[in-house]
């Protein structure tokens, strides 16, 4: 760290200037010296330090003015104040005003040298954090929400209009539509984004579990509780618990959930500690709520206590001239994710694709776009690769492992085991291919 951190010094007499400019020089630092403010802000404007050692008093403009120039430039630049004895007063000011910390005169070498390694301790913390938050900000694009259609542009606009506010979302639309992918685009265009969201299938689990999974359960609580769990409300804390699939809850469930929502406390599963978590509530359906709530089978307080903002996703065919974008995008991400050349898809069977109902949604799209990839070896993808919904909608289809396993056997047959051969056939490289054959744990026949 050592050899890229930047000194600039600042005194005005000359041997303080010498001796420090050596002392840091010879412990590998990029260092250099300017002998009053004015001087250091006229280098300053044409390059930046990682930390500038300056002193308070000097002819002209002090120390103190120096440092608020600079921090108006750069509120994170590291700014050490030396200081005689006398005036400590001042270097506390100094403190107040945002500087590092201040160091009196004459100094120790090991004293200064120690806190200069402090001081870049920080500097790579802010760099770390920064990237990190860099990295945040740039998955926030990494599955964007393909199409410009009308429909899909309206429901960017409310993702934007809702993302700042606090308030309870329901996602609503059918199966397949990506409400999950909103949900997360709300997330990470709020505030709360660098905190965690939190998902939850509801539908996918009994009352008993779904009740140890929102709200964690103490060791001891039921038969196989062996440590203490956090639930997902509490991992949730400063970020966002997206429950898919809410419709599905039970009464009771629905009871703890209002409750929750209300006080933002509740207690683990077989624990007396209440705990508090500071969450933002997403919840998608592919149901009609009201509808429900008419019926008797969903709390009406629950609902509004939820339904503060409802996004409706637009199904697939209300949205046909997104088609072609959606397939050129899981075109690129299976043919990468397979090791494939990039393929394209003829006009046939484009415009089929954007005739075709989709019952499924983008799932579906999706799901006919990777059995193609996977199914194919040429390079496009023509009307025959395209189930249309008949295999995949059909009761006995096959999942794609299966598809894959009977094609990839089918070629090393043909081939005769020849794994470079079959490789090339297949237009994957030979670890590919040694993958897949131990993922379906193929084998060559004895002869």
């Amino acid at each position: 760290m050592n050899k890229v951190i930047s000194i600039l010094i600042v005194d005005d007499e000359a041997s303080v200037r010498e001796s420090l400019y050596s002392w840091f020089l010879e412990d590998g630092y990029l260092v250099e010296c300017a002998e009053n403010a004015k001087r250091a802000l006229e280098i300053l404007e044409n390059r930046s330090f990682d930390i500038v050692l300056a002193d308070i008093k000097m002819p002209g403009m002090d120390g103190l003015e120096m440092q608020r120039r600079i921090k108006s430039l750069n509120k994170d630049s590291v700014i050490i104040i030396m200081t005689a004895f006398a005036s400590v007063d001042t270097a506390v000011r100094a403190l107040k005003d945002g500087a590092y910390d201040y160091i009196t005169k004459p100094f120790d070498p090991d004293d200064l040298s120690h806190l200069i390694r402090n001081a870049t301790k920080q500097i790579s913390l802010q760099t770390e954090n920064k990237v990190l938050k860099d990295k945040i900000t740039n998955l926030e694009n990494v599955e964007d929400i393909i199409g410009n259609s009308a429909a899909i542009k309206k429901v960017l606009k409310e993702v934007e209009s809702v993302a700042q506010s606090n308030s309870s979302v329901i996602i609503t639309g059918e199966s397949g539509t990506g409400k999950e992918l909103i949900a997360r685009a709300i997330h990470s265009n709020s505030a709360r984004k660098y905190f965690p969201m939190v998902s939850v299938h509801c539908g996918a689990l009994t009352e008993t579990l779904l009740e140890s999974e929102l709200f964690g359960h103490e060791k001891g609580a039921f038969t196989g509780a062996m440590y203490n769990r956090k639930g997902r409300f509490e991992m949730a804390d400063g970020g966002t618990i997206f429950l898919d699939e809410i419709a599905t809850i039970s009464t009771k469930m629905q009871i703890e959930l209002l409750r929750v929502l209300e006080s933002k406390k509740f207690m683990r599963v077989g624990g007396n500690k209440e705990i508090s978590s500071d969450f933002r509530v997403i919840c998608a359906t592919n149901r009609d709520l009201k509808k429900m709530v008419d019926n008797g089978t969903f709390r009406e307080d629950l609902y509004y206590r939820l339904n503060v903002v409802n996004i409706v996703v637009p199904p697939l065919r209300e949205r046909t001239e997104d088609i072609s974008l959606l397939v050129d995008y899981f075109i690129r991400k299976y043919c990468t994710s397979m090791s494939r050349d990039i393929i394209s898809i003829d006009t046939a069977a484009l415009k089929r694709l954007e005739e075709f109902e989709f019952p499924g949604n983008v799932r579906e799209l999706e799901n006919m776009i990777e059995r193609a990839i996977v199914i194919g070896n040429g390079k496009e993808i023509h009307l025959k690769d395209l189930p249309l919904g008949k295999e995949i909608s059909g009761s006995s289809v096959e999942s794609l492992d299966d598809l894959e396993n009977k094609h990839v056997l089918q070629i090393l047959t043909k081939y005769g085991w020849n794994i470079t051969r079959a490789a090339k056939a297949l237009k994957v490289d030979r670890v590919t291919l040694y993958n897949k054959i131990k993922k379906h744990n193929l084998k060559q026949p004895s002869k």
